[in-house]
């Protein structure tokens, strides 16, 4: 369905006005830039048109002048013959001549009235249109920067992110519970060699998991 009744209510028209109230700005401005543009394919084949009965006009006024020298030239010579009578047909048909000449120049006038009104229309309609355009790439941009907070946002809030984050805890409490147990155990009196050997293996066990979910939750972030 047509946004606006055609050139006239795009000149008139407040995007601003109209995105507000549109359920989806996007698809708004891409039929408003749509319209303008066919519109504007409308005024510049009407220009044309103008322009060319402009020339066709001009070249019959062209004619009828010439017609009217041609005329002038057989009263003369007429009178010259003192045939009088040829020479007053000669005027009359001179004279038709002028007439159509004067109401072709009238014609004109109007086309060339009218073409300065496309040609202000025209550049009117471009500069809706780079308006349009304007505010199409603002609202790209800001649906871009929106999907990207919202990513962000289920990066640092989403429930795997709080998953990951509770089995880092656990890992952290499982690596305090081992060296407070090493603490102990040596309070106890000293280690024997198999003791200490899988005391070593457990911690390098622990520290190696706590690394992988270190470096699994950093690339998440990312």
């Amino acid at each position: 369905m047509s946004i606006f009744s055609r050139t006239r209510d795009i000149m008139a028209a407040n995007f601003a006005e109209l995105l507000d109230r549109a359920e989806d700005p996007s698809r708004m401005i891409r039929m408003i830039i749509l319209e303008m543009e066919e519109t504007l394919v409308e005024v510049r084949a009407s220009a044309a048109r103008c322009i060319a009965d402009g020339k066709e006009m001009r070249r019959a006024i062209g004619k009828l002048e010439t017609l009217q020298d041609s005329w002038t030239e057989k009263a003369e010579l007429a009178l010259s013959k003192e045939r009088e009578d040829l020479a007053k047909a000669a005027l009359i048909e001179r004279q038709k001549a002028a007439d159509m000449a004067a109401g072709l120049k009238g014609e004109c006038a109007t086309i060339d009235d009218t073409l300065k009104g496309y040609e202000a229309d025209i550049a009117k309609l471009m500069g809706k249109i780079r308006e349009a355009r304007a505010r199409q790439n603002s609202i790209s941009s800001r649906m871009d920067s929106a999907m990207t907070r919202a990513r962000t946002n289920e990066v640092l809030n989403g429930s795997r992110t709080g998953d990951a984050m509770s089995r880092f805890e656990l890992l952290e409490r499982r690596a305090d519970f081992a060296e407070g147990r090493a603490d102990a155990m040596g309070m106890a009196g000293p280690k024997s060699l198999e003791e200490e050997i899988a005391e070593l293996r457990a911690s390098e066990s622990v520290n190696k998991e706590l690394e992988q979910m270190k470096a699994a939750l950093a690339a998440k972030g990312k």
